[in-house]
């Protein structure tokens, strides 16, 4: 009877835990002619985010800012002159991206020292669809929701439980980043 009682306490402890898993479905430009401000949509439709660029008004794009439910954090390019490594920092976590390749958009990797992926466009010089590079933590996929319309994606978002929120908004936002007009 004492086992059941322990069993009992440890589900109810961990069901918040268990059912707290964020599946991104899609992300949107707030306005149609301005990519600085986006809407991360989720699979709870009373669950959205915002992914914000810091400083519109100077015409920084190297510092973002993200909201989704209670996680936040920022990311930021690591040197202000070398667009080929950001850094995402959220919770208690930090995300390390970087190019593959020197000069090279369309492959990215990405980790937090316990995970690492890789992210590469789909097409060589076509930048509506993004995709792990290997399946090793589940289906990730980010394509726009019509041909080289960067404003709308969907987000088939199979991941892994382990991997947390910080690093699927760092995979979301180096495929929209690269794949928009700044200005």
């Amino acid at each position: 009877m004492n086992s059941f009682k322990n069993i009992i306490l440890l589900l109810l402890f961990l069901l918040p835990v268990i059912g707290n898993a964020q599946y991104i479905a899609g992300i949107g430009t707030r306005w149609s002619d301005a990519f600085t401000e986006w809407i991360i949509y989720t699979d709870d439709e009373e669950l959205e985010g915002d992914l914000t660029l810091r400083w519109p008004l100077q015409g920084d794009w190297s510092e973002w800012d993200y909201r989704l439910g209670e996680d936040v954090g920022s990311i930021r390019m690591k040197w202000k002159d070398n667009p080929s490594q950001w850094e995402l920092r959220g919770g208690n976590e930090i995300v390390t991206i970087h190019m593959v390749w020197p000069n090279d958009i369309r492959e990215w990797r990405l980790t937090n020292n316990s995970v690492t992926l890789t992210l590469k466009s789909r097409w060589g010089n076509n930048f509506n669809e993004w995709q792990l590079k290997s399946e090793k933590h589940g289906r990730f996929d980010i394509i726009t929701n019509w041909e080289n319309d960067p404003r709308e994606w969907n987000v088939w978002d199979d991941l892994d439980e382990n991997i947390s929120i910080h690093m699927k908004i760092a995979l979301i936002f180096i495929a929209t980043f690269h794949s928009s007009p700044k200005g």
